[in-house]
């Protein structure tokens, strides 16, 4: 098997995001999260992975820092697990790969879920907009690289 490359000192911070969250089971996990998952066994149930990785998946998104585990009972035994300050800022990532799967990936008129404000039952959107509020899209940007040496 071969190892897999780090990326937590490339330039690019995509690179360094990649190298954090891991795999896409690690994102599905992130993804059950915020729909507030945070037991073990829920997260099999809803995922079906084998247990071992989800043991693995688990543990690196705590030690990277994008999951915590809180004891349950007042015991170190049994913990749930919950999203950190930085596997909160995650969310607009997981709205982004949401839409890109709304646009492309599903027929016209076929189900899938919907993100919705809890209050309003409005859909969620996602935009990318200039530091001064406008709208802006991939053709208007510019990529700044580091100067190699």
């Amino acid at each position: 098997m071969v190892a897999r490359k780090s990326l937590k000192g490339d330039y690019c911070p995509s690179a360094r995001s990649l190298d954090a969250i891991g795999d896409w089971w690690s994102l599905l996990i992130v993804r059950d999260a915020f729909d507030g998952l945070r037991r073990f066994s829920d997260f099999h149930k809803s995922l079906g992975i084998a247990k071992n990785i989800l043991t693995d998946r688990l543990r690196t998104l705590v030690d990277r820092g994008i999951l915590e585990t809180v004891p349950v009972g007042g015991t170190k035994a049994r913990v749930e697990y919950q999203l950190t300050p930085m596997g909160r800022d995650l969310f607009p990532v997981m709205v982004a790969l949401r839409q890109f799967g709304e646009r492309h990936l599903f027929q016209p008129g076929e189900e899938h879920s919907l993100l919705v404000e809890k209050e309003t039952g409005l859909p969620v959107k996602l935009d990318i907009r200039t530091q001064d509020g406008r709208p802006i899209g991939a053709a208007e940007t510019a990529l700044i690289k580091v100067p190699e040496d």
